[in-house]
């Protein structure tokens, strides 16, 4: 009888064996080596979102979230941007619409393409030299390096200050930029004033091709509704200054008074909203940025912004 209990127990306890090294195996990870076509332990596991660093000079509205899946491919995303020409001498902003994640690098060829016909037409002018290409561009530690071909530096006459504050003033419209370091055909930009000795520029070193009130927003030819929210930047006396909101047959629709952050030889920054009526359907109309003459009180026009008017 103990014979025959000895033997019935044995497979009982080879069985016991048995569960006992798979459960072993199991909580170890498997046998040690890794299955055909498995991830190693190293990367990064199937399905675990793949988290890179976003664009430096993308808006934050059009970074794309850490937490997307490396398998999943975003569609180009369209984003709102400015690019930067000149106006009676001053820089100006007009509206582009790039495509990300390189969206600094979109809008700098948008701006080395040149004014439209329309933005010509309200007489914006550049002082790049046309066929003026785009080498690359790098961001670090908020400086952007911009490399561009030779034929930015090929202009006889024309103003390095001018060509330089057009690309300086494009890519630090991104938040992720402050600075522009200049490179011609990927060598020093030695003909280019300021930026021959290699030190990155920002908006700070062209106030004198600022105007007094430079408006950010709207861009020329936007579409506008009531009230109109204005932004951007200013260099006034007192910080003080006026907009002027008119419609297409030049009627006053609104003139408020506005003051910046400061001004008398500093640059402050304003945003305000300013209240119009219009009548009628929508229409052709102007903001006109300016100060009234200590001496004679007639109006100094600093800005001017060609908008539509929706009523």
């Amino acid at each position: 009888m103990d014979g025959a209990r000895l033997a019935a127990s044995r497979p009982a306890r080879a069985l016991a064996a048995a569960l006992l090294s798979l459960a072993l195996l199991s909580a170890c990870g498997g046998s040690g080596r890794e299955p055909s076509g498995a991830p190693s332990r190293t990367g990064t596991p199937v399905g675990t979102p793949s988290r890179t660093s976003p664009d430096p000079t993308s808006p934050a509205s059009a970074r794309p979230p850490v937490s997307a899946p490396a398998s999943a491919t975003a569609a180009p995303r369209p984003v709102r941007a400015a690019v930067y020409f000149l106006h009676e001498g001053r820089l100006s902003a007009a509206p582009r619409t790039v495509t990300g994640p390189a969206t600094a690098a979109a809008a700098l060829r948008a701006l080395l393409a040149g004014p439209s016909g329309v933005e010509r037409g309200h007489d914006r002018v550049t002082a790049i030299p046309s066929g003026t290409a785009l080498r690359s561009l790098a961001v670090r530690d908020r400086v952007a390096t911009v490399d561009l071909s030779g034929r930015y530096d090929d202009a006889p006459g024309a103003s390095a200050d001018a060509r330089l504050a057009q690309v300086v003033f494009t890519a630090t419209r991104f938040p992720g930029v402050e600075r522009v370091r200049f490179r011609v055909d990927g060598g020093p930009a030695a003909g280019l004033g300021p930026a021959a000795g290699g030190r990155p520029l920002g908006r700070g070193d062209f106030e004198d091709l600022s105007p007094g009130v430079l408006v950010e927003s709207p861009l020329l030819g936007e579409t506008v509704t009531a009230p109109l929210r204005v932004h951007g930047t200013a260099n006034t006396f007192e910080a003080e200054f006026r907009l002027r909101v008119s419609d297409g047959s030049g009627r006053t629709v609104a003139d408020v008074r506005v003051a910046a952050s400061s001004g008398s030889g500093t640059r402050g920054t304003f945003d305000v909203t300013v209240p119009y009526r219009a009548a009628g359907g929508p229409g052709p109309g102007t903001l006109t940025a300016y100060v009234l003459s200590a001496e004679d009180g007639h109006r100094v026009v600093l800005d001017t912004v060609p908008l539509t008017l929706a009523r």
